[in-house]
């Protein structure tokens, strides 16, 4: 089964930054990826999200001017840069692909393929 690779989570102090990478599936049916969340006791939602070309994307209103989901895709990397981090941020984030067969980038409920998850701390 195909499955994305995460890194770069850990603990930081309100108001600093971390890097999150993530190794895509290299599959060709593979075009939006982006990345999720889920904070203990609820539910996952929706961080950032990028089209294939990286020209479209989107992101929570919560995040917005803080973080940057960019990729490369000579190298088949997704990448989400956290700035201003707060608490509320404070959950396991998922990288998360769509196939280019269905919907939109902007279709959530169509991310099929997703990585094992990293955690992201930040402390008060």
């Amino acid at each position: 089964q195909v499955r994305l690779v995460e890194s770069g989570g850990g603990l930081v102090q309100a108001g600093g930054s971390l890097n999150l990478s993530c190794l895509g599936p290299g599959a060709p049916t593979v075009n939006a990826m982006g990345w999720f969340r889920q904070a203990p006791g609820k539910e996952r939602e929706v961080v950032a999200l990028i089209t294939h070309s990286g020209a479209g994307t989107h992101y929570a209103d919560s995040v917005q001017g803080r973080f940057t989901i960019s990729r490369d895709n000579t190298k088949n990397m997704v990448y989400l840069q956290m700035n201003d981090l707060k608490p509320e941020d404070t959950a396991v984030y998922y990288c998360a692909a769509k196939s280019a067969l269905v919907g939109t980038y902007l279709s959530t409920n169509l991310y099929s393929i997703w990585g094992q998850g990293t955690q992201v701390t930040v402390s008060s």
